[in-house]
């Protein structure tokens, strides 16, 4: 009985019923759902986190961002049928359901309240160092305590005081750590405790908030603005860039081999959560079933064409070793004279990252809107405002839940988990289409379908020819994976740990590649499934185990609360 209890699924027949029942406002178009998902994925990626993952993995970066975005596009079509076939909010917490059942609905749906949360978290910290920076160029100050969070600052004095104790010149320090000893030394005290907070970041997430609370109507209005200026700045910087290209920085094209490139993975990942976000937004589409899926692929194919060109015109102004910078867009036009630019450039940064704030602050409170529907959360998270139709409470918990952590935490520790997170949910996603043929309503209707092809002998096969491939031309990888610690023993658990990953991988692709042999498994999902794990494994055993904390901590509220709750169970005690 429990356990059957816990795989319990919602009909899509249901789920129909309540989206004709929905009090949220249609007023979206396959556009305005197109510029949520563009909105949503060029943001601090393309102005930040691409530099340091250029640094490592050279011009080949370009091959990443084409890697992950196929890697995506499996998802992606997952997603497509899910958003055309079930057509309520909720993203992919609604979509596990329907197919895998409430125990996999819920552990993706608190899976996706981190996401959402860290990934705006980090944005916001990003747009207020673009901020400040933006300021300082009409020699407009703020104090360094009122634009850095507490952790950077603390280490950042005694970074810099070290090094001057060392006999550095204060003048000689790298400009990050002189404005952390400025905000840990100028900051008002309360006794011993220092008062260091990121206010512009504080203000930008309750800005959004407002918006995003005032109604779908003004977010799509904000949306479509910012991404129509953010679009043809872009372009402008491609179009300019391009004179300034020197082919032999292309040479060599990967310096630092596959493994180089891939250390840019959770950066480059992070660039493409966005379209995740737009399948939140089902009920306020005026025809889901027909535009959700093109706005998807849409969204898709145009931030991938933009992030391989911005790609390889960065690598060709400058050579790859020099981009190992914050702000590489505006580096690189800086370093061939074009200083003017910088300007456009901090401009059009802070017009992205806020268009991705508006994105996920509109996502996340539809998740817990839907959770709170199905019981699993309380009712208060599913009250919608009666003026601006819009989750009223959900908006501002997700507003507050953003906001303050943005004044205290520090970016580098948040990125990599929302990526993992991310790459979980579409594993969920390509795991729930192959069993979504036991609905009757998903197989009767006329909403899209992912193409169905046979993986009976493809997956294996592809599998085998991977691994091949990658013992011939990257044999260091396999070295490094069959290295003994320093007993000899390939067991040695500091040395083990971080195999496991990669270990998880390789047994649930051999696992996928036997199941799509017996089973005739549809391709798309299996790739999708794989691609996904394998882009999971390159993160590292320390993200895994804070990813595996945040899920024991999720699935304590669901048993405390959430099971007992739930509309399915209240359902089956009634019928009984």
């Amino acid at each position: 009985m429990l356990l059957s209890s816990l795989f319990r699924k919602k009909s899509i027949a249901s789920l129909r019923e309540q989206e004709q029942q929905t009090s949220l406002k249609k007023a979206l178009s396959v556009w305005d759902i197109t510029a949520f998902g563009i909105a949503a994925i060029i943001g601090a990626g393309i102005f930040a986190t691409v530099g340091n993952a250029a640094a490592n993995g050279g011009p080949a970066i370009s091959l990443l961002f084409i890697f992950t975005a196929i890697a995506c596009g499996f998802s992606a079509l997952c997603y497509a049928q899910f958003a055309s076939s079930v057509p309520t909010s909720g993203s992919a917490y609604t979509y596990a359901y329907v197919s895998l059942g409430e125990l996999f609905a819920w552990i993706i749906g608190w899976d996706l309240l981190l996401e959402y949360a860290i990934g705006n978290i980090a944005v916001a910290i990003s747009w207020s160092d673009y901020f400040t920076g933006f300021l300082k160029g009409f020699g407009l100050h703020i104090p360094e305590y009122f634009t850095m969070d507490f952790l950077s600052a603390k280490r950042g004095f005694v970074e810099a005081t070290s090094q001057m104790a060392a006999g550095t010149a204060f003048e000689q320090l790298p400009a990050s750590i002189q404005d952390a000893w400025l905000a840990w030394s100028n900051a008002p005290a309360v006794g011993n405790l220092r008062l260091v907070a990121d206010l512009p970041a504080l203000l930008i997430v309750l800005l959004i908030t407002i918006i995003v609370f005032r109604g779908i109507r003004e977010s799509r209005t904000a949306s479509n603005l910012m991404v129509g200026i953010k679009l043809s700045i872009i372009a402008g910087v491609i179009i300019l860039g391009s004179f300034y290209v020197n082919p032999e920085n292309w040479s060599p094209f990967a310096p630092n081999g596959f493994g180089g490139v891939m250390k840019g993975v959770a950066a480059v990942f992070f660039a493409y959560i966005g379209f995740d976000a737009i399948s939140t937004t089902t009920e306020e589409c005026k025809n889901p079933q027909r535009d959700l899926p093109r706005a998807i692929i849409y969204a898709l194919v145009i931030c991938t064409v933009l992030y391989v060109l911005i790609s390889l015109v960065l690598t060709g102004m400058v050579s790859y070793e020099k981009l190992a910078v914050g702000d590489p867009l505006a580096y690189v036009f800086s370093y061939v004279g074009l200083d003017w630019v910088s300007g456009i450039i901090a401009f059009s940064a802070l017009i992205a990252m806020a268009s991705v704030l508006l994105v996920f602050q509109v996502g996340q409170p539809r998740i817990w809107m839907s959770m709170s529907r199905d019981g699993l959360l309380p009712k208060a998270f599913s009250r919608i405002h009666p003026r601006f139709k819009t989750p009223s409470f959900s908006t501002v918990v997700t507003g507050i839940l953003v906001a303050v952590p943005a004044l205290f935490m520090n970016l580098t520790e948040v990125t990599d988990l929302t990526s993992i997170g991310t790459l979980f949910a579409f594993v969920i996603v390509c795991s729930g289409i192959l069993f979504m043929k036991n609905d009757p309503a998903a197989a009767d209707d006329k909403s899209y379908r992912v193409p169905y092809i046979s993986g009976k002998y493809i997956v294996p096969l592809s599998l085998l020819v991977i691994a091949i491939l990658s013992y011939e031309f990257a044999p260091h990888a396999w070295q490094q994976f069959f290295e003994k610690g320093t007993g000899h023993a390939f067991f040695e658990w500091e040395l083990f740990k971080h195999k496991i990953p990669t270990l998880i991988f390789g047994v649930l692709a051999l696992s996928m590649a036997v199941l799509s042999f017996l089973k005739n498994l549809s391709l798309i999902p299996v790739l999708g499934l794989l691609s996904c794990l394998y882009l999971m494994s390159e993160l590292g055993f320390t993200n895994w185990m804070r990813f595996l904390i945040w899920l024991v901590v999720g699935l304590a509220i669901y048993f405390s609360y959430g099971r007992r709750h739930s509309k399915l169970e209240q359902h089956e005690k009634k019928g009984n």
